[in-house]
């Protein structure tokens, strides 16, 4: 920027701009300017985990600066895994949401830490310091495994508070910090977590708990706020947690309750007053490193994706068609979660499917996480922990709880994809798949109008995953279509989820 022309004067001058070519173009160039304005500042990150807190019990709580979080940026409600990826426990939590991805790559299965894996995994932290030597790191925590083992030696500070001190001097530290010269700030605060053990999330002394942490979480963003240089600087805030608790108190089951989990997410341009639903744990690592300006390189094998570029692919678009329960009772009655109504494009040919059986699953459905692991708990559906938001499954042990006749056969057609002739494209999909014979999944492909060629098969378990098959597209073809058709019985499930072909 030319010496003595301020950055509020090139920002004013666009709007000015703005003004005088109509709404569209008006709106559009104040989004430029804003952009501009955020890309002229410091990215800094400021990352608060409130142990064993609940987003759903926040808002019951008195909780004004949570609140205030929430109204200025994206509210996100999620879930997690169980066993046996790893039980709803802080270890596998804190590791998944520092590094970015789950526990079957960074191997945090208990709270010891026996035969992880964080080296090939490190934290954001330290990925950061990498790329950007001079960045500021620190991280300080009440429990202390998340700054002895979970950091790295990489980040510049990591600092342990005595027990002694607990929450009260992990604040304390936090507030002086954040005062001075840091570029990215990892807090983690533990009372809600002692709360939900000794009373349970449906207790007056979690609320109580709630409004404490909120307290000590208004203290460190106000320090934020209150730095001279503020100004000049681009904070993105986020608060998250390592797991729920359950009504009467405690984690690491398999319950709704203890596998929750969320993200608060403010600053770095995101909307105000938003709630998401495609957002993951690993998310907040790879948020904080887009943020920052670190490019994540494909080859660290991250799960997570930068809340700020949302991905939406068309089965979302279904999340708000979706229906209450008909013939499932393990669902809440008031749990919206599924659909038969493909989005539009896609379609599904049931027209070799067996009659009756559970109508939630009769073929192809489109269906939640809340709502599809409700279904029947302690199935191994909690593992399917790749796949976002709304997702097709095709699930032959559900649809066989009640009275039916013949086989489930059932195909999911996608829409057709433009491809280029005779050359390579990537068919890319989240996948996962529990095997039990005579089931079968296949993933068939066809070219123009000719007949569809098998291009996988699955017959035996399929862990959660992003599948990449590369297609060899014919001479003459233009367009690609896609079909999963699964077959079987009382037998298990296929999920399959973000379709796309790609050069």
């Amino acid at each position: 920027m030319s010496q003595g022309i301020s950055r509020r004067a090139v920002l004013l001058g666009a709007a000015a701009v703005a003004a005088t070519a109509g709404p569209l173009a008006s709106a559009t160039s104040a989004a430029a300017a804003e952009r501009a304005g955020r890309a002229a500042k410091t990215p800094k990150v400021l990352v608060i985990g409130l142990d064993g807190a609940m987003v759903r019990r926040i808002k019951d709580a008195d909780a004004p600066n949570l609140d205030a979080l929430m109204a200025s940026g994206v509210t996100a409600p999620s879930s997690i895994y169980t066993n046996p990826m790893a039980p709803t426990s802080s270890g596998p939590g804190w590791s998944t949401l520092i590094t970015g991805v789950w526990p079957d790559k960074h191997k945090v299965v208990n709270n010891d830490f026996t035969g992880h894996n964080l080296a090939q995994y490190p934290d954001f932290m330290t990925r950061a310091e990498a790329a950007r030597p001079a960045l500021k790191t620190y991280a300080v925590a009440s429990w202390n495994p998340v700054t002895d083992v979970i950091f790295s030696a990489k980040v510049d500070e990591r600092v342990s508070t005595p027990s002694a001190e607990y929450d009260t001097g992990t604040t304390k530290r936090a507030v002086a910090r954040v005062a001075t010269d840091v570029d990215a700030v990892f807090v983690h605060l533990d009372n809600v977590d002692h709360a939900g053990h000794a009373s349970g999330n449906a207790s007056q002394a979690y609320l109580d708990a709630l409004h404490g942490v909120d307290t000590q979480v208004g203290e460190i963003v106000a320090a934020v706020k209150s730095r001279a240089t503020y100004g000049d600087e681009d904070w993105l805030i986020m608060i998250t947690a390592d797991h729920g608790h359950t009504a009467t108190g405690g984690h690491g089951g398999d319950s709704w309750d203890e596998r929750q989990t969320f993200l608060i997410a403010s600053g770095g341009g995101l909307p105000a007053g938003v709630t998401r639903h495609d957002v993951k744990m690993p998310d907040v690592a790879v948020s904080a490193l887009h943020h920052l300006g670190v490019a994540v390189d494909p080859a660290w094998g991250l799960d997570g994706r930068a809340v700020q570029q949302a991905v939406p692919d068309a089965f979302d678009s279904l999340r708000g068609s979706l229906q209450k329960r008909v013939d499932e009772t393990g669902v809440g009655a008031d749990v919206l979660g599924f659909t038969h109504v493909a989005p539009s494009g896609w379609s599904v040919d049931n027209s070799a499917m067996g009659t009756g059986g559970v109508t939630e699953w009769r073929g192809w459905s489109f269906t939640t996480d809340e709502f599809w692991t409700q279904a029947e708990k302690s199935q191994q559906r909690e593992l399917n922990v790749r796949a976002r938001n709304v997702f097709a499954v095709a699930d032959g042990d559900e649809w066989t709880d009640r009275t039916f006749t013949g086989t489930f056969d059932s195909t999911l057609i996608s829409p057709k994809f433009t491809v280029a002739p005779g050359t390579a494209a990537t068919l890319t999909y989240t996948t996962y798949y529990r095997q039990e014979s005579p089931q079968k999944g296949e993933v068939l492909v066809s070219y123009g109008s000719a007949a569809p060629v098998v291009v996988k098969t699955y017959t035996a378990n399929t862990s959660s995953r992003v599948e990449r098959i590369t297609l060899q597209v014919p001479a003459g073809a233009t367009t690609a279509q896609v079909r999963f058709r699964y077959t079987g019985g009382n037998n298990w499930y296929w999920t399959i989820d973000g379709v796309s072909i790609t050069a």
